[in-house]
């Protein structure tokens, strides 16, 4: 699957009805950015990710994604799996460092990772 744009009317969207999504945060002007783009877009290709989602947010178009996640520094690489933030990371990765994130993300078990969330939020409350 190739990579998609994802905007604030698409993002809730995209994150609620896909099971793993990984957002590259990125902007026209940033030279690591344009470095890292290919690296991102050849892994999104590759048919063992064809149901994960690689999302690109354009921060100067899309501001307040931005803001809303505390974006300091592009790329900024996030990955998602049943709406939960597992990975956050500024910087450029190269084939197959993400490769390797992806294969940790998608080994988790998610129903301890819920558990924990469950158990924190008791724990605030």
């Amino acid at each position: 699957m190739a990579t998609v744009d994802i905007t604030a009317e698409t993002f809730e969207e995209t994150i609620e009805k896909n099971e793993i999504v990984i957002v590259d945060f990125w902007a026209e002007w940033c030279g690591p950015c344009k470095s890292f783009a290919p690296v991102y877009e050849e892994v999104s290709n590759e048919s063992e990710y064809e149901n994960i989602v690689f999302g690109k947010i354009d921060t100067e178009a899309q501001q307040e994604l931005a803001a809303h996640f505390q974006i300091r520094s592009i790329p900024t690489l996030m990955i998602f799996r049943e709406q939960v933030v597992l990975f956050s990371q500024p910087g450029m990765l190269t084939n197959p460092q993400l490769k390797e994130v992806i294969g940790k993300v998608q080994e988790l078990d998610m129903a301890t990772v819920h558990a924990e969330i469950a158990k924190q939020q008791d724990a605030a409350e």
